[in-house]
């Protein structure tokens, strides 16, 4: 699960920002493993990022402190366990999607970028 609040700038130069000692934090929401009532999340350290410019929406300082605690109802795990279970879970979605699309497509309807391409 990923979240992201979008600011969209519009500036007539965008600029490419190099961001150094990344970190990459992976959440998987309660309930993905058997008998795991919280959530959990792991940071994974990433390096170093070249941010086109076009490609930024909002850049700001965070408090680090804050940044440091568990998000609430989510405890830290190890980074392996979070990365597959993450994967499990967008398998488990992938599939889900396809049948409903399947089913939605057998009464008619068309999906997003499902319908004929014109040329």
């Amino acid at each position: 699960m990923k979240s992201c609040q979008e600011v969209w700038v519009n500036t007539p130069d965008p600029a490419n920002l190099v961001l150094q000692s990344t970190r990459e934090r992976i959440f998987v929401p309660p309930g993905t493993a058997p008998n795991q009532p919280r959530g959990l999340f792991a940071d994974v350290d990433r390096g170093l990022f070249l941010v086109r410019g076009e490609n930024v929406l909002l850049l700001g300082e965070i408090d680090l402190d804050k940044d440091d605690d568990a998000p609430p109802g989510y405890d830290l795990a190890d980074a392996e366990l979070v990365q597959n279970l993450a994967k499990q879970r967008k398998q488990q979605d992938k599939i889900k999607e396809k049948k409903k699309t399947t089913m939605l497509a057998k009464e008619g309807f068309e999906g997003e970028n499902l319908g004929e391409i014109l040329l």
